[in-house]
């Protein structure tokens, strides 16, 4: 957060539950730091852990949608919400999971430049209107994406990831929370 700089910096790891410094563990061992969400959430345990439960249920469990299509959703949601944290961190997820550089950039800039299957862009295109005028989705918008293979547990799933970034997007832009720098440089 740009006005409180100490507000990312980790607590000392033997103040923190012994779960909470192991997943920040990880965190390092996998990507090679800690993103600076997790950092911003520690303030209060109890929202950090119904943080990291839902993102790892929503991107990480069990679902018909693979890893890359929920980062794809997670990346237009994020640029329709101009969130430059989620833009920047989802964008080299995207672009990891993708191996396309070309991929994640358009996602972000305007996914519908993006050379897409048919079905990835139905299922964009529906996450875009979630995020944009949920109130007006219908059974024809769901009939399409069922016509394009997506179960009725995978559009679940799409609007879920679509709120859960919705609601991050949100928290993120409004706190000032910045991207970690390492996420520029990643599969590039």
């Amino acid at each position: 957060m740009t006005d409180q700089p100490t507000a990312l910096d980790l607590p000392a790891t033997n103040i923190l539950p012994e779960r909470t410094a192991q997943y920040l563990a990880l965190c390092e061992d996998k990507i090679g730091f800690v993103p600076n969400v997790l950092r911003a959430y520690l303030f209060d345990l109890t929202k950090f852990d119904a943080f990291v439960a839902m993102y790892n249920d929503l991107m990480l469990g069990d679902s018909g949608l693979s890893k890359l299509e929920r980062e794809m959703i997670a990346v237009v949601v994020s640029s329709l919400n101009r969130c430059w944290y989620c833009q920047v961190a989802h964008g080299a997820a995207v672009r990891a999971l993708s191996g396309d550089p070309a991929l994640g950039e358009a996602l972000v800039m305007n996914y519908r430049t993006a050379p897409l299957a048919p079905r990835t862009r139905a299922m964009l295109d529906f996450a875009a209107l979630v995020t944009q005028a949920s109130a007006t989705v219908s059974e024809s918008d769901r009939a399409a994406l069922r016509a394009q293979g997506f179960s009725d547990r995978d559009i679940f799933d799409i609007v879920a990831v679509v709120g859960f970034f919705s609601m991050s997007n949100r928290i993120a832009s409004a706190s000032g929370m910045q991207p970690n720098p390492e996420y520029h440089a990643m599969a590039r």
